[in-house]
């Protein structure tokens, strides 16, 4: 079961009603990329193929597990290598 923040159960989720608790599991398992904040919360980007293949990126508490936000991330591209990239 997906841990998440009250944050993210009654602000995220009100927002953003389309955010499926699967997507997020799916991207903490195999993201494409990780990054740490300065905060110390975690970063995660990933593809959700049922929402048209787009890039979305799901931060985490410092554990890595709770889930705080969740959104797609339009800044996130690929570039001519194939590789993915923040930009």
């Amino acid at each position: 079961m997906l841990k998440t923040t009250r944050y993210f159960e009654t602000v995220v989720l009100q927002k953003r009603p389309y955010i499926r608790p699967e997507w997020c599991e799916r991207i903490l398992a195999n993201p494409l990329r990780r990054e740490r904040q300065p905060d110390g919360r975690i970063r995660f980007w990933g593809r959700v193929p049922e929402f048209g293949e787009r890039v979305f990126r799901v931060v985490t508490l410092d554990d890595g597990e709770t889930v705080h936000n969740a959104f797609p991330d339009r800044g996130f591209v690929v570039r001519d290598n194939g590789r993915e990239q923040n930009e």
